[in-house]
């Protein structure tokens, strides 16, 4: 059985209604005299997501010992609530097919509304797409659209702290087009260099991408990137590959971005051996003609009532194939709709809070491995929920070992850039408890 707890709101609502000052006051009818006043011997209430390792615990005791996990680098294993599965397993939502005809589609293209209403806000932008594949397209798609505006610039500088499955992405995008594309180096403190970014823009340079959080778990200075790029004629494109940080980040488009875009993954869908994830993109009003993807507007029937239509659809399927500004046939649907589901739940304040929770578990984390004889923490850039530490012998050594222990130690940089060999990447959510990282800490020791 399922319970959805109440928020302190809807109590304080449900209360006045009925002319109650507090719980106490709905059991006033009882007489004292045959009223329980003592403690009832009972453990202390637990949320959803305790019950549920609470029981999964007891199976692993038959089981064996659960492996603990400390993999993210744009995959990142975050709590999903029942009701989101459950929701999701409706016929009418798994079996749903692309919304051409909208007076038999209106659900889901509220749907879609809502989840691009939601991204927008989330980023600081005025317009969102209804999803694209990944975070890797949606980035390719950045520079695209950016190609398009800028018509005459075909350079594009893409950061090295950028994810290198979005680099290689947006190479195999962008290579056959005549663009040259430019790789901006990284500052020793683990961000991107923008010195030497403001010694390779030029009148050239249409747009620049920048990752943040970045690969390396480093908050960038989305501000100066923005300053650098507009002072040169250029846009700003921000991939974003934890979303959950922008509940205690500015959003990039307070920030100047002119594109933000990345993978949603983190908001309800697990990471299922690697995909599938959801990309989102969103620009301003002004660029929304060139937005590529699927767009829902929401309009007025004969009637005046609300209602919800593909709108600005200049895909390859609408128009001439040369004219259109993508060839993204689809949405991620069922993921969209996990994804909008989830952040509906959590709200405002329950993202911040979620993203706090984050933070913290990784600060925890770091000062517990920083104690740790020859362990390093390589880059001082500011982080959400992940960051490098530097081990004293190579890391896939050291990730082979912890396997054996139960453990999933993090990413070993050394397989995407031979520098990195000692290098591993860890990665802290709210389903990382402090046993989980205080058994990562000891079992570190013991294997160094």
């Amino acid at each position: 059985m399922r319970y959805l707890p109440t928020a302190p709101d809807d109590e304080r609502a449900m209360l006045d209604a009925v002319g109650a000052a507090n719980i106490d006051d709905l059991f006033s009818s009882i007489p004292e005299g045959i009223r329980f006043t003592g403690t009832l011997d009972l453990d202390a209430a637990r949320s959803e997501q305790e019950l549920c390792s609470f029981f999964a615990e007891l199976g692993d005791r038959s089981a064996g010992a659960k492996m603990a996990s400390f993999l993210g680098a744009g995959c990142y294993n975050h709590f999903v609530p029942a009701h989101v599965d459950q929701l999701v397993l409706r016929s009418e939502i798994y079996t749903a097919y692309t919304p051409y005809q909208a007076e038999l589609a209106q659900g889901t293209l509220q749907t879609i509304f809502e989840f691009q209403s939601m991204i927008a806000m989330l980023t600081g932008m005025d317009v969102a797409n209804a999803s694209l594949y990944d975070g890797a397209t949606a980035c390719s798609e950045a520079l695209l659209m950016a190609d398009r505006i800028q018509r005459k610039r075909r350079k594009m500088l893409i950061c090295g702290a950028v994810h290198p499955h979005y680099r290689e992405t947006c190479d195999t995008y962008l290579r056959h087009l005549g663009i040259e594309v430019e790789t901006i180096p990284m500052k020793p403190d683990g961000s991107s260099c923008i010195e030497d970014a403001g010694k390779l823009v030029d009148d050239q340079t249409a747009a620049i991408l920048v990752q943040s959080p970045n690969f390396l778990g480093a908050v960038e200075d989305v501000a100066a990137w923005a300053e650098l790029a507009h002072g040169a004629g250029a846009m700003l494109a921000v991939a974003v590959a934890e979303p959950l940080s922008l509940g205690l980040l500015r959003p990039p488009g307070e920030l100047g971005a002119d594109i933000v875009c990345g993978e949603a993954q983190s908001f309800g869908i697990p990471p299922q051996f690697g995909g599938p994830g959801i990309g989102f993109f969103t620009t301003g009003q002004k660029n929304v003609r060139q937005m590529p993807g699927r767009l829902v507007g929401r309009t007025k029937d004969v009637d005046g009532r609300d209602g919800f239509v593909l709108a600005l659809a200049t895909r390859e399927q609408h128009i001439r194939r040369e004219k259109a500004t993508s060839n993204i046939c689809t949405n991620e649907g069922l993921c969209m709709t996990m994804a909008t589901i989830y952040m509906t739940t959590l709200g405002k304040s329950g993202l911040r809070e979620l993203a706090q929770l984050n933070l913290s578990k990784a600060v925890y984390m770091r000062d517990k491995l920083a104690g740790i004889g020859g362990v390093e923490l390589p880059y001082s850039a500011p982080f959400f929920n992940e960051f490098v530490v530097r081990l004293p012998r190579e890391a896939a050594g050291v990730v082979a070992d912890l396997e054996g222990k139960g453990i999933v130690a993090g990413l070993d940089l050394g397989r995407f850039n031979e520098i990195w060999a000692n290098d591993l990447l860890v990665c802290a959510t709210e389903m990382t408890t402090a046993a989980d990282i205080d058994r990562l800490a000891t079992e570190m020791e013991a294997v160094l």
